[in-house]
């Protein structure tokens, strides 16, 4: 089963956001991940939403998003976003897009 993983994030330092984000792309490819939402314009239509941005990644299973959050490459790269951006990201089950 695939697995997903999905952040919402308020981008406080864009240069240090800039950085993570080139340097998660590389570990997120490692991990044979794929983006299918990076952003992009969306809107609320029911609740609240304190965050900004909108991203989701797919990746083969569960255990393989796990090890690339849990990567040496994916830490040094959120070590470049610690404290510059606010951040909520899990990791979720779910079925294939294909």
């Amino acid at each position: 089963m695939k697995a997903y993983w999905i952040a919402k994030v308020n981008i406080n330092e864009k240069k240090a956001y800039a950085e993570y984000a080139k340097r998660a792309e590389v570990a997120i490819a490692k991990y044979k991940g794929k983006f299918l939402v990076r952003g992009g314009r969306f809107e609320i239509i029911e609740g609240k939403d304190k965050y900004e941005r909108n991203v989701v990644v797919e990746f083969p299973s569960f255990n393989i998003a796990k090890e690339f959050y849990n990567s040496k490459e994916y830490q040094k790269a959120k070590s470049f976003r610690d404290g510059k951006a606010d951040f909520n990201g899990i990791v979720i089950e779910g079925f294939s897009t294909e």
